[in-house]
Formats: C-alpha cells, sequence, structure tokens
C-alpha cells in the first residue's frame, strides 16, 4: 500500500467535550484532513514539542527520545496503520545499527514522539478515506448556516439535519477549526451513506 504523508496543521480543544482535544493531520499537498480525538496529557505532550518549549524536568515524552538516543536508536518515520471502531493504530520504525525495528504504539504517543525527532508522519489511502474529511478549495466555499438546536449540536441534532445541510455545517465548523464535532458530524454523514 502507498504511504500518505501527514503533517500536524492544528491542535484544538473541544469546546463542547470537556478534556478532549483533537490533533488535526493534514495530507502534504492535499486537502484532506484527519482529526484524532486524544486526551489532555498527550495535548499537552504535543503542544510543548510543537511550541520547543523546555521544560525544567523532562516529560515522559522526552525520556523516551534522551533514552532512545542513549542507545543510538533512530526513529525514522510514524505510520498510523490501521482503523478499528474509531481507535487509530500506529507504528514507530525505528533502527540501531543492526537492525530496523517497528514498535506498536498509541497514536498520540507516536505523534509526540515524531515532533520531537521531527520525523515524517505516514498514513494509508483506506485509513484518509474512512476518517478523513476533505477541505475545499477557498474559491467553492459556500455561506450558508445551519441551525443547530443546542449549543453542543449533540447526535439528535445531527439527526434531524438533511444530508446537504450536514455537509454546510460540517464545512463552517472546520472553518471555526471545531474538529471535534466535525468528527462527530462525519460520523454522522457516514451512517447515512
Amino acid at each position: 500500500m502507498k504511504k500518505i504523508e501527514l503533517e500536524i496543521v492544528a491542535l484544538s480543544h473541544s469546546i463542547t467535550q470537556t478534556h478532549s482535544y483533537a490533533v488535526v493531520l493534514g495530507e502534504v499537498n492535499g486537502l484532506r484532513r484527519l482529526p484524532i480525538v486524544i486526551g489532555g496529557f498527550e495535548a499537552q505532550a504535543i503542544a510543548v514539542a510543537l511550541e520547543r518549549m523546555s521544560p525544567s524536568r523532562p516529560l515522559t515524552h522526552d525520556l523516551m527520545k534522551n533514552f532512545m538516543m542513549a542507545f543510538n536508536v533512530e526513529l525514522h518515520e510514524v505510520v498510523i496503520n490501521d482503523l478499528q471502531e474509531g481507535i487509530f493504530y500506529s507504528k514507530l520504525i525505528c533502527s540501531s545499527q543492526n537492525d530496523t525495528v517497528e514498535i506498536d504504539s498509541r497514536t498520540s504517543d507516536a505523534l509526540a514522539l515524531a515532533v520531537r525527532f521531527g520525523c515524517s508522519i505516514f498514513t494509508y489511502e483506506n485509513i484518509l478515506d474512512s476518517a478523513g474529511i476533505l477541505m475545499e478549495n477557498d474559491e467553492k466555499k459556500k455561506k450558508t448556516t445551519v441551525p443547530i438546536t443546542t449549543e453542543t449540536g449533540g447526535k439528535d441534532d445531527l439527526q434531524r439535519l438533511s444530508i446537504e445541510e450536514l455537509h454546510t455545517l460540517l464545512n463552517e465548523v472546520l472553518e471555526q477549526e471545531d474538529y471535534i464535532r466535525a468528527i462527530a458530524i462525519r460520523d454522522e454523514i457516514k451512517t447515512r451513506k
């Protein structure tokens, strides 16, 4: 299978779900986005590395990087290789002088290490097809509003909307970078197909 390179394009806090964050990966030279819901600690680990902050004591992912470097283990790439029941699975492709190995990892941990090592992040077409969101070109964007009956835009509210209204709402929440709501809307659209 052909690997598709991704990059971290956003890290956002969920307004609707407490302690939930979304890391958004964007297709390099493409319009597709892959939002992944992660916890607060994982979001902090990624944010610290993205912002190049230096905590006084190493965080867990910093410790892991230091450990790998001390034993001459290099992280070459991260591959998001599977999606089962809404859970992403990843592997770290590492090498030492003698061997190259693939190590299973939670996707949030893999991304935190990828940022620290500056290595590439990849996934496969089937994962982008099933969980990705296609961003529209700026010239194609339409400005229409779809009313939501509650602040959170819960599942019941989404079920009341037509497929056209769902697509419009998806574009609006993506413009607002509310990726948690975008995931819920994407899932509702997929259940209707």
